[in-house]
């Protein structure tokens, strides 16, 4: 949109103190969650031997929580419309801090899967998040704010990863859950107090955008319901595969015909609702789709990494290094450290540059770091270095989208098209774990006097290749993107 020229417009590149609060403390919810998702990745080997599982089955302790929070995001954000975005932010953590202090208590899968599922529900704070610091933040600057929340990710899973390595190797995989118990409960009384919503910046006010809290909307549990069938058929049937089933079993191929059936009535659904789940006019819009997918294949490839990575490093040698929770945290920390640089400096480089440049150079470089350990992850400095790489093209390529998708989408439609991207992202990393667990579960072998089957070099070879070539279509979507929007700068992003 351009912006009327008068000699009040630099104010609306103004960032209030109030502003800046708003977006430190909810910063540290994106801190919190990512700090208790990466303390338990370390744990995973650990928890195939305890519970007694497949490499197959133990992906859904990671695809559990992501496909709950797919499925929630958009409700919540529906009800962040009608109810009020402070008092859901407030709902949905003390649902997510209930299933932190479960978690600590869990003794088998099933038990582990149910409070997945509850901490699942708080990965909606995120839309919620996102639109209040919209509200205050001026359009010029939002790719500030989000790049700064998105490093807060990152400096959630540095610290998770220290922590949780250490955690579990002196007290424990259950000792990761009871550490954020406290944490929780401060930031629900610093929310309770601090954060201030309808704050609307100068700018959304002149533009016409104020709070819409007093929206009736209904909320769409057809296509919830639908939605959530269809994503975890298709899930399910990865899991068969895992597992050894022949891929023309009747069981397999009955969930695929289910997943299809209620993906095409997921779509009859969303066409027909007044409020739909996944606003199809607003997500086909030729920006906001590619954008969308990219944010898609950021999510697989980050969950793909964080399901692969520590069975490597904890495998016997010669199949793995044979290393303990604090080595797997160690070889991971280099990818959290790099997106915690990046997530922080790719909010101004797009501010100063634009969107498209940095979503090209960030979809190259995720693609060169892919292949990278694709070629290269015989040893733990190897692996640690080719991770770095993939975070810092992941980070620029993500963020860039996410702003492309806040300034293409209607303004009366935001808070909607925030919450579609969020879901699609989970939905993606919902994908990258079942996926990997797949390869590993197929291609695995025994070693000598040593009890139990590990996945073979071919298994990481091929979830490596698998994870190059789907990041090498980011490539051609970001090129595409940069052509589309070229033709329309001035308009409505800013991009030079």
């Amino acid at each position: 949109m351009v912006m009327p020229n008068n000699p009040n417009t630099s104010s609306f590149d103004k960032i209030s103190t109030k502003a800046w609060k708003t977006l430190a403390i909810l910063s540290l919810i994106a801190t919190m969650v990512m700090y208790a998702e990466t303390m338990l990745v370390p744990a995973i080997p650990d928890l195939i031997k305890d519970f007694h599982i497949s490499y197959g089955a133990s992906s859904w302790i990671l695809t559990t929580y992501l496909v709950t929070g797919a499925i929630m995001t958009p409700i919540t954000g529906k009800l962040s419309d009608i109810y009020g975005k402070k008092k859901m932010l407030l709902v949905i953590m003390v649902i997510y801090a209930v299933g932190v202090s479960m978690g600590g208590f869990v003794t088998n899968l099933y038990e582990m899967l149910l409070v997945r599922i509850i901490q699942g529900i708080g990965m909606s704070m995120f839309p919620i998040a996102f639109g209040i610091v919209r509200e205050q933040f001026p359009r010029s600057k939002l790719a500030i704010g989000q790049g700064i929340i998105s490093s807060m990710f990152a400096a959630g899973a540095v610290i998770g990863l220290v922590a949780g390595g250490h955690l579990i190797q002196n007290y424990g995989w259950q000792s990761t859950f009871f550490s954020i118990i406290p944490v929780v409960l401060l930031l629900l009384i610093i929310i309770q107090k601090f954060i201030h919503v309808g704050e609307i910046h100068p700018q959304w006010k002149l533009e016409g955008i104020e709070s819409q809290n007093n929206s009736k909307n209904s909320i769409d549990i057809p296509g919830a319901i639908t939605l959530a069938v269809s994503i975890t058929a298709f899930l399910m049937a990865l899991t068969f595969v895992e597992d050894g089933d022949l891929i023309e079993s009747t069981t397999m191929m009955g969930l695929i015909a289910i997943g299809v059936v209620y993906i095409v009535l997921f779509a009859i659904i969303e066409k027909k609702s007044k409020s739909p789940l996944i606003n199809l006019d607003i997500l086909l819009h030729k920006a906001i789709l590619p954008s969308n997918v990219m944010v898609m294949i950021v999510g697989l490839s980050m969950f793909m990494v964080f399901q692969t990575i520590p069975v490597l490093v904890r495998s016997p040698s010669p199949l793995g290094f044979g290393g303990d929770p604090t080595t797997t945290a160690n070889v991971q920390l280099p990818f959290a450290i790099v997106l915690l640089i990046f997530g922080h400096t790719s909010g101004f480089i797009i501010s100063r540059l634009g969107s498209t440049k940095p979503i090209v150079i960030g979809s190259l470089i995720s693609t060169a770091g892919f292949i990278s350990l694709f070629m290269y992850h015989s040893t733990e400095f190897l692996v640690s270095t080719n991770l770095a790489i993939l975070s810092t093209g992941l980070s620029l390529t993500n963020v860039g989208a996410m702003n492309v998708v806040m300034l293409a989408t209607p303004k009366q439609n935001v808070g909607v098209s925030l919450g579609m991207s969020t879901l699609i992202r989970i939905i993606g990393a919902s994908i990258g774990p079942a996926m990997a667990g797949m390869f590993m579960q197929t291609h695995k072998t025994s070693l000598p006097s040593i009890i139990g089957t590990f996945p073979t070099p071919d298994s990481y070879n091929l979830i490596f290749l698998s994870a190059s070539i789907i990041s090498a279509v980011s490539i051609g979507l970001a090129i595409f993107l940069k052509r589309t929007i070229s033709k329309t700068t001035g308009h409505t992003m800013h991009d030079n």
